[in-house]
């Protein structure tokens, strides 16, 4: 019986990865549900799963669920919680499904307790990569990613010699608007952008999906979760999203890993790794795929993927601060605040005002996201 400490267990991914826990009784037990104000939500999932522990990182939501819960599950709120949360004694394995850069304190203080670590969170590798895995490597904790694509490179390295890589190749659905040109996205509106042709995913992700930053991020992620170039790291559209993604090996070997748009696939196989286990989820069924098909992306119109393999280059704080800017154009463009292409003039704006700095501390990263925070928020106000 593993334990698990799920951070972020009311978003996309963490109703996931309940859902593997559902299926798996005899292997897992959730110790700890944390979220960030959705008290209602996981007051049903603290009455099915019956943890430990419970946080809400917002106070007064968890306040609300305090004054009205009486079960034996411990009720906490606030940042802090959060922290203590990851670190809880009796889990084994924290799924750090945390929104954004908010995972990053909660993963690095699980891995100073020797928790293994399956990475739902991104952002964590994309905005302090080299701290995080050396903080693993010294502490002997496993990172198995959750993200399908680096499930996918993840199960294409197993048995194979890591000098042998040639290339990662990582797959995109290219989104809502593959295909289009930059003066056709200028007036897009949010059901526009929400919506997805083959993954079902939570509003942020979503909008990253279509502007083709979370590629980027991803491909920040897989230079610092398999230790490559960027000049080994390629993107190609996939609209069919049945290849998750590849290897290229230096004998011209291609390993791929196939599978349904589910993310509960990569979702299990992270918790039962080194294992795999029996479900009873989709299969691809061959024999009704018309075809699969593969392009360049357009970084032109899409300048997202741009933007981030010149942050993952530049290196230091600057994908931070990428990130950082991102995080508050897609809020504002999720409020109404900026227009879709708006997004990348302000992750631009705040990548060439931002100062470097590199090999940072974990304060450094701290202050680089509040200062691109900031001077996006300026720059918002000024549209």
């Amino acid at each position: 019986m593993k334990n698990l400490v799920v951070l972020g267990s009311t978003g996309s991914i963490g109703t996931q990865t309940l859902d593997v826990v559902r299926a798996n009784p005899d292997l897992f037990h959730v110790s700890v549900l944390v979220a960030n104000r959705s008290d209602e939500l996981l007051e049903q999932q603290i009455n099915e799963f019956q943890p430990e522990v419970a946080v809400l990182s917002d106070k007064e939501a968890a306040q609300h669920l305090k004054n009205r819960y009486s079960g034996k599950t411990k009720i906490y709120g606030g940042r802090e919680a959060v922290i203590e949360a990851a670190v809880y004694p009796e889990a084994d394995t924290v799924v750090t499904s945390l929104m954004g850069f908010a995972g990053l304190e909660p993963t690095m203080a699980a891995l100073e307790a020797h928790k293994d670590i399956a990475l739902a969170n991104k952002e964590t590798l994309v905005v302090a990569g080299e701290l995080v895995m050396a903080k693993a490597k010294e502490m002997g904790c496993a990172i198995l990613p959750v993200d399908s694509e680096h499930c996918a490179l993840f199960q294409c390295l197993q048995g194979n010699d890591r000098k042998a890589v040639e290339k990662l190749i990582l797959t995109a659905s290219g989104g809502p608007f593959r295909g289009k040109k930059a003066h056709e996205l200028t007036n897009v509106t949010k059901a526009d952008v929400l919506a997805h042709p083959t993954w079902n995913m939570g509003q942020k992700i979503t909008v990253d999906s279509a502007s083709l930053v979370n590629k980027g991020l991803e491909v920040i992620e897989a230079r610092w979760l398999y230790d490559v170039s960027y000049d080994q790291i390629q993107v190609v559209v996939h609209p069919q999203s049945i290849v998750h993604s590849m290897v290229q090996y230096v004998d011209g070997t291609v390993m791929a890993q196939l599978g349904c748009t589910d993310m509960r696939l990569p979702i299990q196989y992270a918790l039962t790794y080194p294992e795999r286990v029996e479900s009873k989820f989709p299969r691809v069924d061959f024999a009704k795929l018309a075809h699969l098909t593969f392009q360049e992306p357009d970084m032109e119109t899409f300048r997202g993927l741009k933007l981030a393999f010149e942050a993952g280059r530049t290196g230091g704080t600057l994908p931070c601060i990428m990130n950082g800017a991102n995080e508050v154009a897609v809020e504002a463009f999720l409020k109404g605040q900026a227009g879709f292409l708006q997004i990348y003039e302000l992750i631009e704006a705040a990548m060439e005002a931002g100062k470097v700095e590199y090999k940072p501390s974990l304060e450094q990263l701290l202050e680089a996201d509040k200062w691109a925070r900031q001077f996006t928020r300026e720059k918002l106000a000024k549209l």
